[in-house]
C-alpha cells in the first residue's frame, strides 16, 4: 500500500513537471540554425498560427539570461517569451518570436557583467555572430515586416540587446534592454532607435549604473529613450518588465523610419 502511494505521488510530480514544460514550450517550435561553415545555434521560434502568406508580421528577437544557457533548446523560454506571446494573443497582434539559446560557458557579449563599463568588441561573440546570421536568414525567408523588427533581452541578454542594436542600428524599430549594459560611446549611433530601458535599483549582479549611464548618454545626444527603475528590486527586474503590458504595447507599436 505504501509503495503504491509513493508511486502515485511520483507520477503526480512527473505530470506537474511535464505540464510546466509543455506550457513553457507551447507555441514555440524547436529548431537549429546551421551556418554556411557548419556551425550550429539552437533556437525556438513562434510563428502566427493562422499566418497569411500575403501578410507581413513583426518579429521580436529575444535574448535570454546567463542561467538559461545550454543545449536543451528549452530554457531560453523560461522568462519573457511567454509574456510577449500572451500579450500578442490578448491584443490580437500576431508576431514572430525568435529565441536563440547561447551554449553553456559562452556569452552573447564577451565582457564581464560586473564591470561598470565596457567598450563594444570589434567583432561579435561567436553566439552573437550566429544570432545575427539567424536573424538575417529569418528576415529573408519569413513574412517579416522589415519596419517592425524588435529586440529585447534580460541580464546577459540585456547586454546582447544593446550590442546588436549598436552593430545593426538600421535594422530595429525598437529595443527593450532589461538589466543590461552597453557601450556609452555608441549612443550617437543608436539615438534613432526608440529604446525603453529597465533595471532594479538594488541590482547586485549588473550594476544599475550600467543602465543609468546608457540612458544619460542617449539623452545627451537627443536619443529616443525611456527609463524605468524599480525601487527595492534586485537583479530579477525582468519579472515586472515583461509583465508590463504598457511596455509590450509600446514595443510592438514602434515603426522604423529612415534616419
Amino acid at each position: 500500500m505504501k509503495s503504491n502511494r509513493s508511486l502515485y505521488i511520483a507520477l503526480i510530480a512527473l505530470m506537474c513537471i511535464l505540464t510546466t514544460t509543455l506550457k513553457a514550450d507551447a507555441g514555440f517550435e524547436a529548431k537549429t540554425y546551421k551556418s554556411p561553415k557548419g556551425e550550429s545555434l539552437n533556437y525556438r521560434i513562434h510563428l502566427p498560427e493562422k499566418g497569411d502568406a500575403k501578410k507581413q508580421y513583426p518579429l521580436v528577437l529575444f535574448f535570454h539570461g546567463a542561467g538559461e544557457r545550454g543545449n536543451d533548446n528549452k530554457k531560453q523560454l523560461i522568462h519573457g517569451t511567454k509574456d510577449i506571446l500572451a500579450y500578442s494573443e490578448k491584443s490580437n497582434e500576431p508576431v514572430i518570436i525568435v529565441a536563440p539559446q547561447c551554449p553553456k560557458g559562452k556569452q552573447w557579449v564577451n565582457t564581464p557583467w560586473g564591470n561598470l563599463s565596457h567598450t563594444m568588441p570589434n567583432e561579435p561573440s561567436h553566439s552573437m555572430r550566429l544570432t545575427i546570421q539567424l536573424l538575417n536568414e529569418s528576415i529573408k525567408t519569413l513574412s517579416v515586416d522589415k519596419k517592425r523588427i524588435y529586440v529585447t533581452g534580460l541580464s546577459m541578454g540585456g547586454f546582447a540587446t544593446w550590442d546588436i542594436v549598436q552593430r545593426m542600428p538600421d535594422t530595429f524599430a525598437a529595443a527593450m534592454p532589461v538589466c543590461g549594459g552597453g557601450d556609452t560611446k555608441m549612443a550617437n549611433a543608436i539615438k534613432n532607435v526608440p529604446t525603453w530601458v529597465f533595471h532594479g535599483d538594488s541590482d547586485g549582479v549588473v550594476k544599475t549604473k550600467r543602465s543609468r549611464d546608457m540612458v544619460a548618454a542617449l539623452q545627451k545626444v537627443g536619443g529616443n529613450v525611456k527609463y524605468t527603475e524599480y525601487k527595492g528590486v534586485g537583479h530579477g527586474s525582468w519579472g515586472r518588465a515583461y509583465a508590463d503590458e504598457e511596455a509590450l504595447k509600446w514595443l510592438l507599436t514602434q515603426i522604423r523610419t529612415s534616419s
